[in-house]
C-alpha cells in the first residue's frame, strides 16, 4: 500500500545534496531549521527543476521537492500530503503499477469505472484497497495527464476533469472512513487528500505542464484548463 514515506527515507546523502545545491547558505540553513528547511527552500527547488542534478538525484528527493513546492505554490503546506502525493508519483512511475491494485499481480484497471464497477462486489480489504486506488488512479491520470484527458474529451466525448475530480474525492473519502485507514494510520492523510484532491490535481497539472509536458498539443485548452482552475481556487468553489 502506498503511504508517505518518501520524506522519511532522506539521510545524509540528500542531505548533503540539498546542501551543495542550496548554496552558501545551505549549511546554516541546515542547521537552523533542519531538512525540511532545505526541501522548502526555493533555491533548492530552481537548481532541481532547471539544473543538470535533476537527472543525477535521487528519484524519490526529485519527486518529494518538486511535488512540495507545487502545493506551497496553491496554499497546500501539509508537508504529510506533499510525501503521500509524492509516494503515489514514484511509485505509478514504474511501468505497469498505475494499473494494479497496490502493485499486484491482479487484473488490470485501464478505468475509473472499472474500479467502481469491481466496488460493487468487493468487500473488507478489497473494497478498502479498490477505494484507495480509485483515488490514487484520479489524482494520477488528471494531474500528471491533463492534456490527454482534454483530447479524449474533444476527440470521443469522454468525461471531463471534473468526473476525476470527483471520483477521486470520493474514493479517498470512503477509505478513511475505514477501520483499515486507521489501522493503516493513513485515515487523516486520506480524508485531506479527499477534501483537497482537485488542488492537488492543480498542482500536479503545474508540473506536467512546465516539465513533464511543456509542449501542449492544445494551447487553448490547456490555458482553459488553468482559468478555470485558479478561478473555482480563488472562489472557494469545488
Amino acid at each position: 500500500m502506498i503511504k508517505p514515506n518518501v520524506r522519511a527515507s532522506f539521510g545524509r546523502r540528500e542531505a548533503e545534496l540539498l546542501t551543495a545545491i542550496a548554496g552558501p547558505g545551505g549549511e546554516a540553513l541546515l542547521r537552523r531549521g533542519g531538512l525540511d528547511a532545505l526541501l522548502d527552500d526555493a533555491a533548492v527547488l530552481r537548481g532541481l527543476a532547471r539544473g543538470p542534478r535533476v537527472s543525477t538525484a535521487p528519484a524519490p528527493l526529485v519527486f518529494y521537492v518538486l511535488v512540495r513546492h507545487a502545493l506551497m505554490q496553491r496554499e497546500i503546506h501539509d508537508r504529510q500530503l506533499a510525501d503521500y502525493t509524492a509516494a503515489i508519483l514514484l511509485e505509478f512511475a514504474t511501468a505497469g503499477k498505475a494499473h494494479r491494485v497496490d502493485g499486484g499481480a491482479g487484473e488490470p484497471f485501464h478505468y475509473l469505472a472499472d474500479i467502481v464497477a469491481a466496488l460493487e462486489q468487493a468487500r473488507g480489504e478489497r473494497e478498502f484497497l479498490l477505494r484507495v486506488h480509485l483515488g490514487n488512479f484520479a489524482l494520477w491520470l488528471s494531474g500528471v495527464f491533463p492534456d490527454h484527458i482534454a483530447h479524449r474529451v474533444q476527440r470521443r466525448g469522454a468525461p471531463p476533469i471534473s468526473y476525476y475530480d470527483e471520483l477521486g474525492s470520493t474514493g479517498f473519502r470512503l477509505a478513511a472512513g475505514s477501520d483499515l485507514a486507521m489501522r493503516h494510520g493513513m485515515g487523516d492523510v486520506l480524508l485531506r487528500a479527499a477534501e483537497q484532491f482537485r488542488d492537488v490535481r492543480s498542482a500536479l497539472n503545474s508540473l506536467s505542464d512546465t516539465l513533464f509536458f511543456p509542449q501542449s498539443r492544445d494551447a487553448v485548452e490547456r490555458l482553459l484548463r488553468q482559468v478555470s482552475d485558479d478561478y473555482q481556487r480563488g472562489t472557494g468553489w469545488s
